[in-house]
């Protein structure tokens, strides 16, 4: 064990309403914002997904690795269980499962950053140096980028640091909406030795990614052009990175550090994604694409629809996310936020709102048409009883209870092998851009062809609350078939205030070749995270139940399609609890 991962494991053991405004993208409860949860609820407070002891988080920030140390900052209030009163706090681990919390990393204190420290990235320099870069919000509520460096490079935790007097670094010039001018990115450093990153912007309905260069990472440059733009509203929260190809002489499942691209070999071999939230829609969407360097342009494959309706990250409530290179471990690894579902009430009584989703390892599939998402491998340690059903065959309308598991804080892995495809029904090619709208029309409820099959989780023994996470399969034509993905809340909870949408996409899988799907789902309380065909569909769903709690919550397999179906396999393990962010 390192020296910092010793240090780490001793600390780890010391121990309504309201006026509404939106401001950058969220609410504004004036009288809320500063009132300390008196208590907080445990009833629906997830066991192993990232959340601080109390009140409201938001976007990840900067996370990183240093020194053996993963680094998550967050937004955060300290005060109340709405948003206000943002810093960004900070939680280490040496694995991304048990996580200390150390001092704030960044808070309001300067002139750049009086009304503000908002979202942002962390860049490890060519030295090893971490820099965090950030939108501060100046007397005159302008958004503008900020850095601010470690005040003791030999604290692997990083508890302090300093934000140099030259700051802003980045301010917004006549021609940029100084209010929509946000979340700047990871720096990448070209061949041509200039730093790049991009800021989020907006002009009208038009979402910009705005391009900066820079020599000494502290004098910034806007380029003539922005590196991308979409008729999508605000970007928020870009990101940018490389992904290695599959045929490439790097591994194609391994994560692409930026600090490579000095190299001009690896910079040519490999593509790009770019990722932004929207802060209309409340989702994101990617494009992977190539990348001139000479020219910064970026330009997405013709088969990755560039708009609203292109590929998402998730197709549930998961928001502001924010990738980083593990060099430990050469990956990919992606954060995201998940947002309550319920009423402001209601956080303000149980005294939090918000969590990360789990970490997943990111990659360029093999036919390059996608990224493939899963937990990290880290997540297995807390697997504890096991139970297994093999070659169970569910006929239609049938269903059944997977016994032996506390299945409310669980991780489910199944496939699904389908009897008769010919009985899929008849895919209508105007549903191709909804697949959320075709969901709550033919929901679990709703008896199809082949499918709705698949669990209903955190449910009452009568099933009278419930959450399908389940597939439905489409026919085109005689040989081509589409495979739908739904989680669906609306039976969760009896309470109709509660926002409860289903949530879908489409898979990326040829179903005539395999004809199994398999499913991964992590059940956790009041989330349920699933992946569906490997990683090519992720949806996360809050959920809150109000019967199906602790050991009351059930696992069922489910199948309301006239095709037969078959578990050829179903694993399912009791989650335990790790670390949560006990303070240092």
């Amino acid at each position: 064990m390192g020296t910092a991962a010793a240090l780490l494991l001793t600390v780890s053991l010391l121990y309504l309403t309201a006026a509404s405004v939106v401001r950058a993208s969220h609410v504004i409860y004036p009288e809320l914002q500063s009132l300390e949860a008196k208590e907080v609820g445990k009833k629906l407070r997830t066991g192993y997904h990232f959340q601080p002891p109390k009140h409201w988080i938001n976007d990840p920030n900067g996370p990183m690795y240093y020194k053996g140390l993963y680094h998550l900052f967050y937004q955060y209030n300290p005060k109340g269980a709405v948003w206000g009163n943002i810093i960004w706090a900070h939680s280490v681990s040496t694995d991304l499962i048990d996580w200390v919390s150390v001092e704030p990393g960044i808070y309001p204190s300067k002139s750049f950053d009086i009304n503000g420290c908002w979202s942002g990235s962390a860049t490890v320099l060519p030295n090893g140096v971490p820099v965090i870069m950030y939108t501060g919000i100046d007397p005159a509520e302008r958004q503008v980028q900020n850095v601010a460096y470690p005040a003791n490079l030999s604290d692997p935790f990083l508890r302090e640091w300093v934000k140099p007097n030259y700051n802003p670094i980045i301010s917004p010039d006549r021609s940029i909406n100084a209010s929509a001018f946000r979340d700047p990115t990871t720096a990448w450093y070209g061949p041509d030795g200039h730093w790049r990153l991009i800021v989020g912007s907006k002009e009208d309905m038009r979402g910009i990614a705005v391009l900066y260069r820079s020599r000494d990472f502290r004098r910034w440059v806007r380029a003539h052009h922005s590196l991308h733009a979409g008729n999508t509203g605000m970007w928020e929260c870009p990101d940018f990175y490389p992904v290695a190809v599959a045929g490439g002489s790097r591994h194609h499942r391994s994560g692409v550090d930026t600090l490579e691209l000095r190299d001009a070999a690896v910079a040519s071999e490999v593509k790009y994604v770019l990722k932004v939230s929207l802060d209309l829609m409340r989702y994101e969407y990617y494009t992977v694409g190539w990348y001139d360097h000479a020219k910064d342009r970026y330009t997405p494959d013709p088969s990755f629809p560039d708009n609203d309706y292109g590929l998402r990250y998730d197709y549930g409530d998961f928001y502001a996310s924010k990738s980083f290179f593990d060099p430990a471990k050469k990956r990919r690894v992606l954060w995201g936020w998940a947002n309550e579902s319920d009423t402001v009430p209601d956080d303000r009584q149980k005294g939090w709102a918000g969590i990360q989703a789990i970490p997943r390892k990111i990659f360029l599939s093999r036919s390059g048409r996608q990224l493939i998402q899963w937990p990290v491998e880290e997540v297995k340690s807390l697997r504890g009883i096991h139970v297994n059903v093999s070659n169970k065959a569910v006929k239609s309308g049938q269903y059944f209870k997977v016994t032996g598991i506390k299945s409310v804080q669980s991780d489910v892995e199944a496939a699904f092998a389908i009897k008769d495809l010919d009985k899929a029904e008849k895919f209508d090619p105007a549903w191709r851009t909804n697949a959320q709208g075709l969901c709550n029309r033919l929901n679990s409820h709703v008896k199809g062809g082949v499918g709705p099959f698949g669990l209903w989780v955190l449910a009452s023994g009568d099933l009278k609350e419930r959450t399908a996470v389940f597939f439905r399969v489409f026919k085109t034509n005689d040989t081509n078939y589409v495979v739908l993905m739904c989680n669906d809340p609306t039976r969760s909870t009896f309470e109709a205030k509660d926002y409860r949408p289903t949530f879908a996409g489409f898979v990326n899988m040829d179903i005539t070749k395999t004809k199994k799907i398999p499913l991964r789902t992590l059940i956790d309380h009041s989330v349920v995270e699933s992946f569906g065909a490997g990683g090519r569909t992720c949806i996360l769903t809050r959920v809150y139940p109000r019967i199906a709690i602790g050991d009351k919550a059930q696992l069922f397999v489910f199948n309301n399609g006239q095709s037969e179906i078959k578990v050829t396999n179903l694993h399912a393990w009791e989650m335990k609890t790790p670390t949560m962010n006990q303070p240092e």
